[in-house]
């Protein structure tokens, strides 16, 4: 395990050589890349905030039945080292299922065993992790950073030579919509459906068209088999993702130096392409499933399952009994209110602003019209004076593609942050070899 920057005795090594804000998967993955370098005779000291109080990966949204869509060995390191003790194969192995895992015969687990997986790998790993604990200021101090922290014990500081920024993802509410306890994004929806104040209407309504709003959708109407199911989206209809062998290397690694070097119309393009690939698009088994449901129920009479297709939300006002939702056919202009006991906002997903991240400090960092400059490297530009680096590991969509909000790279992605960390600072080489 690294050593804590306070029980550090010199000068020296007061100074981390990183500073990871955030444990989710993508610092997770750079944890492991720390700790096989350590192995190797490559240590360097780092420590990791995180405010979640223990390592989870999206709790609110392990429902039952839920698989990845992502196939396993896309894991924390089989892309970047398939002999690492972090695959998802070895965790297999440790918990003793390896041989019933392979006779399911699918490269997707339930979503629950994946993030069991992250949770096995955040306990192994020997990480220094602060839980509970935010960063609140970053302030550059020539070629160092100071991260100022707050932890359960209260205030202090972490100084490094490069800070890692793991934003993640931030649920999106559509403008116009205020959450509260009936209206919530569907990241938090097994936690919130249970706490929803009264259920008078005996119905709900989902909004979105993509994984996530099918998802939900399927399980409100097994859940809850007495209450009506909305479904709102602006499309005409359901379209299935395409995991197809050729469209699936959009994802490939190396597709990260294509995109990166690739001009801005012609990433723009490819984006247009291959957004189903990962946005508003449905597994096929589970698309298939929700029409069997609502052909069924046309049969019968038995009404639960309501797709209103090409629907806009045109507001919702909430009131002690439930949230009257304003709707509007964009096809044929009519307008309509359905009254609900909870709006499920499944409408994705947005990466953490690094301009809000680094607050003050972001007028050290250069930014144009996509966002921060961002290096292939995953390293940011900054200013002259400011010689520490910064990395955005994720995040960064418009200059490394699609898989960088993903867990698709961030076994590679984390090798590369570690070599340009090396490589920016020949020093900790020599310093961990002793030549």
């Amino acid at each position: 395990m690294t050593a804590r920057p306070d029980t550090l005795g010199s000068d020296v090594l007061d100074v981390l050589d990183v500073v990871g804000i955030g444990f989710g998967p993508a610092n997770l993955a750079v944890a492991v890349v720390l700790e096989e370098l350590a192995e190797s005779g490559t240590a360097l000291s780092a420590a990791f905030v995180e405010s979640k109080p223990e390592f989870s990966w999206h709790p609110g949204m392990m429902l039952p039945g839920a698989n990845m869509q992502i196939a396993f060995p896309k894991d924390l390191a089989t892309m970047r080292n398939p002999r690492s003790a972090y695959t998802f194969f070895n965790y297999l192995h440790a918990k003793g299922r390896m041989v019933d895992f392979i006779n399911q015969q699918t490269f997707f687990p339930s979503r629950h065993e994946f993030g069991d997986y992250l949770a096995w790998a955040a306990d192994t790993v020997g990480a220094d992790v602060r839980y509970g604990t935010r960063a609140q200021r970053i302030a550059f101090d020539g070629d160092q950073v100071v991260v100022s922290c707050h932890g359960p014990d209260g205030p202090f500081e972490l100084r490094a030579r490069n800070v890692l920024f793991a934003p993640g993802l931030v649920g999106r509410i559509p403008c116009g919509l205020v959450p509260s306890a009936r209206i919530f994004h569907n990241h938090d929806i097994l936690t919130r459906i249970g706490r929803i104040p009264s259920a008078h209407n005996g119905a709900f309504a989902v909004l979105g068209a993509g994984q996530s709003a099918a998802e939900v959708v399927e399980y409100l109407h097994s859940t809850y088999p007495q209450a009506r199911v909305h479904l709102l989206h602006t499309k005409f209809g359901l379209s299935p993702s395409d995991d197809s062998p050729f469209a699936n290397r959009v994802f490939d690694p190396d597709t990260v130096d294509l995109w990166y070097s690739a001009p801005v119309h012609v990433r723009e393009r490819m984006m247009d392409y291959h957004r189903s690939t990962n946005y508003s698009a449905v597994d096929m088994d589970l698309l298939e499933e929700l029409y069997r449901r609502e052909y069924h129920e046309s049969v019968t009479g038995s009404r639960r399952l309501l797709i209103h297709r090409t629907t806009e939300v045109t507001g919702a006002v909430e009131d002690a009994d439930g949230v009257s939702v304003g709707t509007r056919n964009l096809m044929t202009g009519a307008e309509d209110t359905i009254r609900v006991d909870a709006l499920v906002c499944a409408t994705g997903f947005a990466p953490g602003n690094i301009r809000d991240l680094l607050g003050d400090a972001s007028e050290s960092c250069l930014f144009d019209d996509e966002g921060p400059v961002v290096g292939r490297d995953y390293r940011l530009a900054t200013v002259d004076n400011v010689c520490a680096g910064v990395y955005l590991n994720g995040g960064a969509e418009a200059t490394h593609g699609l898989s960088s909000t993903l867990l698709s790279n961030i076994a590679v992605r984390a090798g590369e942050i570690i070599d340009s960390v090396l490589a920016h600072s020949p020093q900790l080489i020599s310093r961990t070899t002793g030549a």
